[in-house]
């Protein structure tokens, strides 16, 4: 008997003893995954490879849809009916971590088959960690950059995008100057995450004391805000929300604004939306800095593990296969969504497209927003307190005094609990 022959004679016993354990002990372990989205109908295909390859774990997949998705979580929580491994967002990890939900996962990184962290972008990794602890492993990462008009860019003398905040006022400006009822760029009034990705840009933290106090006060986030105003004051921004423009293509196609700060998925929308004889004059370019190409904000979802699991270990070699390089490259080609991992990037579908190239070095400079669970509450009084700043209702001394208000007050608890943790 060749060795080839004997190697598939020694695997074939092994399954056929395992499915006998298996039919001795009832049958497969069943595992419960919660993911959201297009996510919760692509990772059914994946995992059908992963069920042959273990024939004695099932998958049953729930889908959830993306807005009652936290809240349905933590209903599960509560009612001690919690899946054993999720898509969590990556800014929901605090929440879930600090509510002892899920389980940390350093030790089993630790001896882990090929996850590794140095092969992750380090922001989108950081995102995970809570108090040097790891809860999550990405599985899909964005981050936000400048979607631009090329065209418009070279009209204006600018053969190359801008790398920094002055160079690229100075490309607004004069895009402006040729057409004077257009605009630079569109910062929508209603979404807070511009702002929040050139914020990162800066070195102090938007939270201080261990995430106990707002920052906003600091002089770097008011040279932030300073920036972001002017950019509305000199009319180089429309006083826009997003839903005051019916269709944000059409827009970029007239040229009413040449720069729009987005994610990668609308590196498919532009595709798709603009009419052929405008493919060729948009790109995407990393987002620029105070002083040269700057941070953008950690996106993305990650996989975790719920403490509750019963099956904790079948659940770590879901996360693990669902991890390695070739199946992540396959979860791309499905939907688009960007790798968290460098080695996939080698896939030639990603290598051959120009507009995810800045992506990928945007991401080498990614930052994760602060780790709190109460950070979303916090983004959603910044966006309230910027729009009367852009409005003309607040000076910028008014408007970070009272953003450092309302993050103390949304802190408080959090601040409480610290303190009792402190004593004990």
């Amino acid at each position: 008997m060749n060795l080839r022959r004997r190697h598939w004679v020694a695997g074939s016993a092994l399954a056929l003893l395992l499915a006998g354990c298996e039919r001795r002990s009832g049958g497969p372990v069943e595992l419960r995954l919660w993911a959201m989205g297009r996510e919760g109908e692509v990772v059914k295909e994946l995992l059908a490879d992963f069920e042959k390859l273990n024939p004695g774990i099932r998958i049953k997949v729930q889908q959830l849809p993306w807005l009652s998705a936290q809240e349905k979580l933590l209903t599960a929580f509560a009612g001690d009916v919690t899946p054993d491994l999720c898509q969590l967002g990556n800014t929901w990890i605090p929440q879930f971590a600090a509510l002892g939900a899920i389980e940390p996962l350093g030790d089993r990184i630790d001896h882990a088959d090929g996850v590794t962290s140095a092969d992750y972008f380090p922001g989108i990794w950081a995102s995970n960690q809570i108090d040097a602890q790891l809860f999550g492993v990405p599985w899909y990462v964005d981050t936000r950059l400048i979607y631009y008009r090329k065209d418009l860019l070279l009209d204006a003398g600018f053969a190359t995008p801008p790398a920094s905040w002055a160079e690229w006022t100075g490309a607004m400006r004069a895009i402006k100057q040729r057409s004077p009822q257009n605009y630079g760029v569109l910062l929508p009034l209603n979404e807070y995450e511009q702002l929040l990705s050139l914020a990162l840009q800066q070195d102090a933290p938007l939270l201080r004391d261990g995430g106990r106090f707002g920052d906003f006060r600091h002089a770097d986030f008011r040279a932030t805000l300073q920036f972001y105003l002017d950019l509305f004051k000199n009319g180089l921004a429309p006083r826009l929300s997003a839903t005051a423009i019916s269709n944000v293509w059409d827009e970029f196609a007239k040229g009413f604004f040449a720069f729009y700060i987005s994610g990668p998925w609308n590196i498919g929308e532009f595709k798709r939306r603009l009419a052929p004889d405008k493919q060729h004059t948009w790109m995407t370019a990393p987002l620029p800095g105070p002083h040269g190409p700057g941070a953008s904000v950690a996106g993305g979802a990650s996989l975790v593990v719920f403490k509750a699991s019963q099956h904790k270990e079948e659940a770590w070699k879901v996360i693990e296969y669902l991890s390695q390089p070739e199946v992540q490259r396959r979860f791309y080609q499905m939907t688009g969504n960007l790798p968290p991992r460098r080695s996939a990037w080698a896939d030639p579908a990603l290598q051959g497209d120009p507009y995810s190239a800045a992506f990928r070095e945007q991401l080498e400079r990614a930052k994760s927003p602060p780790k709190v669970p109460e950070w979303e509450r916090i983004g959603t009084e910044m966006r309230i307190v910027t729009e009367a700043l852009v409005a003309g209702r607040m000076t910028i001394e008014q408007a970070v005094t009272e953003l450092d208000a309302r993050t103390d007050r949304i802190l408080e608890k959090r601040r409480w609990m610290l303190d009792q943790r402190g004593r004990a």
